[in-house]
């Protein structure tokens, strides 16, 4: 035999025990994980066992009549005890490594450790967080005065894996995407090696890690609940608009020309090929929307479906949003409707994709379109960096009356310096636009002060494209706004949607749909020029439409894919 045969046939043996060499090494790998953790998870059990004792509660209690009440109705006909086992006592472990970010995203993961709690009293939660700074009584008080979610304390732990860099975007200025996925794999590992959990459950979005953890533990089932998918075709399909100012294409519209356009198309299909491999990996698959589904579907569904023909369908969970505490907190009748003003609220983090520039323009073509006067003031006078927002907007015309005339409030959280320059870009829009007099900027606004926007608001407003879900919409629904969103993702499939069912209100609309400029100034108008008995039944309809994203029908949907989990941890270890 040549060398050069000798070469090829090496080769060849390689590339036939290569598969068979990695499965081989992730297999030990795992054993080795198990190994190591042995001691801890006794002594996580026999902590949960004595915490338990000690709060006079025995490990097979089960929830209080309430708890059990509220769990059932929740449950759907396919969570039923015959198809989960209520004594269930593995443990759960939940990777959000940014668990105490109070969130949306926060949200979901402890109204979903309270419903597994409920529904599964035996068993043990485990949440993976690299929160170091917080210890669990800290935590579940926090949860508690934040979200008004109660926490079970004996039955659930923190572990801190020490590498949650490795996922923040300022550790990979490059290849941003590729990265974090490679960085959350470095955390999934370190995770492992602290608890190796009987259900692993990614509430953050990190696929790779879920890849891992079937690799080196194929007996674990794995699930994941996706707020948005980390590449999708439309971000790809960004890249080719042309006018970046029409409020399409998010952050990364028209970025798709020259050659770094072209290098960086290719690498998000680099990107997008990789995640859907490793997307195919996990067992059961909740998404926060119909959009997101729709992504998530066309992403991961054929390698699934070619790893288990069986796999259970990709099911849409909605977020549970504050819609009861909404509901009786801002009252939506006939005798409010003398408080409210023309004022549009606009509740969202200050941040480029959430296209407040738009909604500025959008909201000057609206002025001029209903002639509402402006004070000579406000064009003479130029924003400071350093003045409050109540003194930017005040006005010393008397023709402008905010509680006359439609008037603008963008509200969100000012975190770093980032956003304090933002804001001052927004501040000198609005002098450009000559409308400071009708604007305010409402920053780190309490809670009861929110609701008081909300009960004498007009409208709420959404201009993000493609927002996967859309909280915001929801809480202004439930309090009884009419929404102008954007005509994508979330709160136009989901939520701003017409009702077809008779009840409070009737049927009909319950928002305005828009996409770029005009399309905004048009449905404010239209929304703010409705006759008053149009727009009581719009909001009653709004409300109404607003119950499907409560706490209920979030237990119901996550409790049936957790209990898919469980069977199949049952069945691989008969």
């Amino acid at each position: 035999m040549t060398s050069q045969s000798a070469a090829v046939l090496a080769a060849l043996l390689s590339l036939t025990f290569l598969p068979f060499s990695f499965t081989f090494f992730c297999r030990f790998l795992g054993w080795r994980l198990r190994e190591g953790c042995q001691s801890r998870r006794q002594i996580i059990v026999e902590r949960t066992l004595l915490e338990r004792e000690q709060a006079g509660k025995k490990s097979s209690k089960t929830p209080s009549e309430d708890d059990w009440e509220k769990v059932d109705r929740s449950r759907s006909h396919s969570a039923t005890r015959e198809d989960a086992d209520n004594d269930f006592d593995g443990i759960i472990g939940f990777f959000h490594p940014f668990c105490n970010a109070g969130g949306g995203g926060e949200r979901v993961l402890w109204a979903a450790v309270r419903a597994t709690q409920q529904r599964y009293p035996s068993a043990i939660c485990v949440v993976y967080t690299g929160d170091h700074d917080v210890n669990k009584a800290q935590m579940i008080k926090r949860v508690q005065e934040r979200f008004n979610i109660p926490l079970e304390s004996s039955s659930l732990h923190f572990l801190y894996p020490t590498t949650r860099s490795y996922v923040l975007p300022q550790t990979w200025p490059r290849f941003t995407l590729l990265g974090q996925s490679f960085g959350s794999l470095i955390l999934a590992y370190d995770a492992l090696s602290l608890l190796t959990p009987d259900i692993f459950i990614d509430t953050m979005g990190y696929a790779f890690a879920l890849f891992l953890c079937k690799s080196v533990l194929p007996d674990v089932p794995c699930g994941a609940y996706v707020h948005y998918p980390t590449i999708s075709t439309d971000m790809l399909d960004s890249l080719n608009v042309i006018d970046v100012h029409a409020g399409k294409g998010g952050i990364h519209a028209g970025r798709g020309t020259g050659w770094r356009g072209q290098a960086k198309r290719v690498y998000w299909r680099i990107f997008a090929a990789l995640y859907s491999w490793a997307g195919g990996h996990v067992d059961v698959v909740m998404t926060n929307s119909t959009w997101t589904q729709g992504h998530i579907t066309q992403l991961w569904s054929k390698v699934r479906t070619r790893r288990n023909p069986n796999a259970t369908p990709i099911e849409v969970v909605f977020p549970p949003c504050a819609v009861d505490e909404l509901e009786d907190a801002v009252e939506v009748s006939a005798a409010s409707e003398a408080r409210r003003t023309e004022n549009c609220v606009y509740i969202a983090q200050f941040r480029p994709e959430k296209n407040h520039q738009m909604v500025l323009r959008a909201f000057a073509r609206l002025l001029q379109a209903l002639k509402i006067p402006s004070p000579n003031s406000s064009r003479t006078n130029s924003p400071s960096k350093q003045t409050s927002a109540n003194d930017a907007t005040r006005t010393t015309g008397e023709e402008y009356d905010k509680t006359r005339h439609p008037h603008l409030t963008l509200i969100g959280s000012v975190r770093d310096s980032t956003d304090e320059t933002y804001i001052y870009s927004l501040r000198l829009l609005a002098h450009e636009l000559h409308i400071t007099h009708a604007v305010t900027f409402l920053l780190n606004a309490s809670w009861p002060s929110i609701l008081d926007q909300l009960r004498t608001a007009t409208i709420g407003l959404n201009a993000m494209w493609n927002e996967h879900f859309g909280i915001g919409v929801v809480e202004y629904q439930a309090a009884g706004l009419i929404s102008v969103v954007n005509d994508s993702g979330g709160p136009k499939l989901d939520i701003a949607k017409p009702m077809h069912e008779d009840g409070d209100g009737g049927t009909g609309l319950t928002g305005f749909h828009a996409s770029d400029e005009k399309g905004y100034a048009d449905a404010l108008e239209k929304a703010l020029t409705l006759p008053e008995e149009e727009k009581l039944r719009m909001r009653m309809r709004a409300r109404r439409s607003a119950k499907g994203f409560g706490e209920r029908p979030f237990e119901e949907r996550w409790l049936r894919s957790l209990s898919e989990l469980v069977k199949l941890r049952l069945q691989r270890h008969v």
